[in-house]
């Protein structure tokens, strides 16, 4: 892989490590029940590709 692209690969890791953190805020102040499950479920799932795009752009 070339440098740029792991360059990009890390930006859009760091993007997705945001958008989980601000799911996860938006869920735990604004919501209850079921949608913050949800929302928090989600959260997570793009956490954990977040993880997994760093990974693969450090390889």
């Amino acid at each position: 892989m070339d440098s740029m692209d792991k360059m990009w690969l890390s930006f859009y890791a760091i993007g997705f490590m945001v958008l989980a953190s601000v799911l996860i805020t938006f869920a735990r102040a604004k919501t209850k029940g079921v949608i913050r499950f949800i929302i928090s479920f989600v959260a997570v799932f793009i956490l954990i590709c977040s993880f997994f795009l760093g990974l693969i752009s450090i390889i």
